[in-house]
């Protein structure tokens, strides 16, 4: 049986969880204060996900950079394509949010959105 042992991050509560497994399968989960906490904790173990966030530079806007995020969390192992893929990305004013600012990104079927609006000068 292995033993592992996390923050939670699905609230600012923190809990220090404990899950114990048995191969790939989760056998228990404790520690958490909520029912979020061993949501968690069972995704982190079997399948970790992140939301990315960054910027993209927009082109004629009122601001020079507008910030962006995963419409969705991808794989943890991932994150890399899916920043790289970001690179040299452009956008032209005006942008909302929610905006498709680049579909697929990095091949992961999440797309990436604005995150704010930056309206055209």
């Amino acid at each position: 049986m292995e033993i592992r042992k996390l923050t939670c991050i699905s609230c600012p509560m923190g809990c220090p969880l404990t899950v114990e497994m048995e191969g790939n399968e989760v056998i228990s989960v404790t520690g958490n204060t909520c029912k979020r906490g061993d949501i968690y904790a069972r995704k982190e173990v079997t399948n970790p996900t992140r939301i990315v966030t960054s910027t993209v530079k927009v082109i004629g806007g009122a601001a020079d950079m507008v910030s962006v995020k995963t419409r969705e969390d991808i794989p943890k192992d991932k994150i890399f394509d899916c920043v790289k893929s970001l690179k040299g990305v452009e956008v032209k004013a005006p942008v909302h949010i929610g905006d498709v600012i680049l579909p697929n990104a990095g091949g992961t079927g999440i797309d990436i959105v604005a995150t704010k609006n930056v309206e055209e000068v």
